[in-house]
């Protein structure tokens, strides 16, 4: 498990909410003076917990609305080819997340582009790289709920 706290855990939350908070904002917020604030935000990216600040760039306003979830089974199983497969997926830049699956499906993609030719394109650069026995895309009608912040709530804290 893990060592953390409830300022910790808040912390933790605050950023999640808005990473362009100040020292001086995030201890207001979790009720901590600001040397010790600072001191738990450093421990915190220092072990890994924090592993990255970033800006959430709206899809739609780029030109990348569409989403596609692709399903894909396979029938290697060996290191060597996963190796192969995973180094050619994380090339691919349409690709926003990459699971090995449970059940009948081996891989999940979850893949952002600008249409149906765009995900076309990739569809083909995808089958051109690596053998994969089938593929399955569905694309998003709606995306009703999307969030980066973990449910941290769920967590017991010390």
């Amino acid at each position: 498990m893990n060592n953390l706290d409830r300022y910790d855990y808040a912390i933790l939350d605050a950023l999640q909410r808005d990473g362009t908070l100040s020292v001086a904002q995030l201890s207001e917020q979790i009720g901590l003076s600001s040397t010790p604030c600072w001191k738990r935000l450093r421990r915190l990216e220092e072990e890994g917990y924090i592993e990255n600040r970033v800006a959430i760039i709206n899809r739609r306003k780029v030109g990348l609305p569409v989403t596609v979830f692709v399903s894909i089974r396979i029938t290697q199983h060996d290191e060597k080819w996963f190796a192969h497969f995973a180094a050619a997926v994380a090339a691919l830049p349409e690709v926003q997340e990459f699971h090995r699956m449970s059940g009948d499906i081996d891989y999940l993609l979850k893949v952002v582009t600008s249409d149906i030719e765009g995900y076309d394109r990739f569809y083909k650069k995808l089958i051109k790289s690596v053998q994969l026995t089938g593929v399955s895309s569905a694309f998003s009608m709606e995306q009703i709920k999307i969030t980066t912040a973990l449910p941290l709530g769920l967590v017991s804290h010390q």
